[in-house]
């Protein structure tokens, strides 16, 4: 899977998804874009799923016609060690994630 780590999520994090082709939203030069702009853009440069902790993104977004997958992971945090435990949740989840899913990965 390609993967975008979203804005508010560690950079380092992205080590950690073992199998998986990590890029964030400041690599792709796609800082400050509003959620829906972003969403159109990976989807159009090929990423299969948005990571992030941002739990009001499905609220904003018609996810189901975005052509990607959105995984939230809901911690007490945004810093590497809070996110630390989901770590495995986002592995599992990434392994069956399809277009237009919206997964809550917790502790």
């Amino acid at each position: 899977m390609r993967v975008l780590l979203d804005e508010c999520v560690p950079r380092k994090l992205g080590r950690l998804l073992i199998g998986h082709t990590t890029r964030t939203v400041p690599q792709q030069g796609w800082s400050g874009k509003k959620n829906g702009e972003l969403i159109a853009l990976m989807a159009g440069a090929g990423f299969d799923v948005l990571l992030t902790v941002d739990q009001s993104i499905p609220h904003q977004q018609n996810l189901q016609s975005a052509g990607v997958a959105v995984v939230i992971m809901v911690a007490t945090g945004n810093q590497l060690v809070d996110l630390l435990p989901l770590v495995p949740g986002v592995l599992a989840t990434l392994a069956t994630a399809q277009p237009g899913d919206v997964v809550e990965v917790r502790t």
